[in-house]
């Protein structure tokens, strides 16, 4: 049974699924849907063409689906679509799409944002990520699946991050972070595997496959790129993964360039 606190207010329109529980003083606009079993804080501000799962908790004060803070925008039909199953924590402001960049932000399934959490304006979450408190995504990032940014760390513009990454907290992230791999520091670079992460998900073989792809990229004894290709032909699909998104990449990736 759905549960609307009498404070709150549900324009017309809006469509609400079953068993959803809306705080008190909470605003949900006219074109926003809410997916069965999603609770939604006390102090909550749901707006715009807001599609949100089933299965999600929106703790109060967060703000979803307000326009882009992107001076370009000029009121145009943009989108904002959450998955199901995400945990979005107090504060958390999400942002739609804009025309740039393709009218639509998305987030996956099985998120949890921290407090004081941004995502801005055409942004890509994949599914099982962890965004500390204070991580700011800026305009168009994009998130791989099972990626974790630490604390108080944003990051650039049209940065992609892939699967099973992380970022540690206080970083400062400009550049492409490869699948796998762990970036720390202002600005932020590679440090190595992000081996704790991947003893969770990947077999041991297949991580002594990416250490030995991982020492041959960086070492810096050949152009990182031309190892890439020669990897490519690797019969690990990870180490794959791995070489792909390092000669996909159009703005670098952030390792450190050692001087002779």
């Amino acid at each position: 049974m759905t549960n609307i606190h009498p404070t709150a207010i549900v324009e017309d329109g809006a469509q609400i699924g079953e068993n959803v529980k809306i705080g008190a003083y909470t605003y949900i606009a006219k074109d926003v849907k809410i997916g069965d079993n999603t609770t939604v804080g006390s102090h909550t501000l749901i707006e715009g063409i807001t599609t949100i799962g089933k299965g999600n908790q929106i703790f109060s004060h967060a703000v979803v689906g307000s326009i882009p803070q992107d001076l370009k925008y000029s009121g145009e039909r943009v989108e904002l679509i959450i998955g199901d199953n995400n945990k979005i924590r107090e504060f958390t402001l999400i942002n739609p799409g804009t025309i740039g960049g393709g009218s639509v932000t998305k987030i996956g399934n099985n998120n949890l944002l921290m407090g004081y959490v941004h995502i801005a304006h055409d942004v890509i979450v994949g599914n099982n990520c962890i965004l500390a408190n204070g991580a700011t995504l800026a305009g168009h990032v994009e998130l791989g699946n099972g990626v974790v940014v630490g604390g108080l760390t944003p990051i650039h513009q049209f940065v992609k991050i892939g699967d099973l990454a992380m970022v540690a907290g206080a970083s400062a992230l400009s550049q492409d972070v490869p699948p796998y791999c762990l970036v720390e520091g202002n600005r932020a670079y590679l440090r190595g595997l992000n081996l704790t992460g991947l003893r969770r998900h990947i077999d041991r073989e297949d991580i002594n496959m990416l250490k030995s792809a991982y020492r041959d990229l960086f070492s810096g004894k050949s152009p990182m790129k031309d190892v890439a290709e020669s990897l490519k032909s690797s019969d690990n699909q990870f180490v794959k993964n791995l070489v792909n998104f390092i000669l996909e990449s159009k703005r670098g990736i952030a390792y450190e360039r050692k001087e002779d």
